[in-house]
């Protein structure tokens, strides 16, 4: 476990933040109507997450989120040490990046949100959302592919913001830190632990389903 590994998804967790809460404080000072604005944020959060995954995925992997270290931890990928230090590394940059997106617009540091974000719509597009970006993640790393990881992962997220009614957050610890922002992007604390038991979920099946098909990809196989 490499300091600098755990530092990358610090601070690529932080700027992830930057950029979705930012955007979505962007959108609001712009006034757009709301199809516009969740357009505006889908593609900016889409492309800002691809590039930050391209620049720390060959320090860290970029994870820049705990369901995504689950999987890999559950496919035997990681260390259950470095999961963990990932994780709070995760979190503890997610909310960071929040109180810097308020700071830059000349915001309060913490406004906790008072935005429900509650039912059983709401928790299926987490779910969807989680168990797809898991798996994409999965599937191309483990087939050898991962240099695709950026450009599927940021198409994913975006096309998730828009087509999930919960606007895909797919990310405890982005869930957990956009408590701290009363604005466009935010969660209410109480929306919170529904949230996070349906994106480790999403996780969990993700990684059932990668296991099914890395089976049958080796039975497959030709013999020679």
């Amino acid at each position: 476990m490499r300091p600098v590994a755990i530092a990358a998804e610090f601070a690529g967790t932080a700027l992830l933040l930057v950029v979705i809460v930012g955007s979505g404080i962007a959108v609001e000072t712009l006034g757009a109507a709301g199809g516009t604005q969740l357009f505006v944020h889908a593609v900016v959060v889409g492309l800002g997450l691809g590039a930050l995954i391209a620049t720390f995925a060959p320090v860290s992997g970029a994870h820049l989120n705990p369901a995504v270290t689950l999987g890999f931890l559950l496919r035997g990928r990681i260390t259950t040490r470095a999961a963990g230090a990932y994780v709070v590394a995760q979190v503890a940059g997610a909310i960071l990046g929040t109180l810097i997106a308020h700071a830059s617009y000349g915001k309060a540091l913490v406004s906790i949100s008072s935005r429900e974000r509650f039912g059983g719509g709401l928790w299926l597009g987490e779910l969807i959302a989680t168990v797809v970006l898991v798996g994409v993640i999965l599937v191309l790393f483990e087939s050898e592919r991962a240099v695709h990881i950026p450009a599927a992962v940021g198409a994913w997220v975006a096309a998730a913001i828009v087509a999930m009614s919960s606007t895909g957050f797919a990310n405890p610890a982005v869930t957990v830190a956009r408590t701290a922002t009363d604005s466009y992007t935010g969660i209410a604390p109480a929306s919170v632990p529904m949230f996070v038991v349906f994106q480790i979920g999403g996780a969990l099946s993700a990684v059932a389903f990668v296991s099914w098909h890395t089976r049958q990809m080796k039975q497959e196989e030709p013999v020679i």
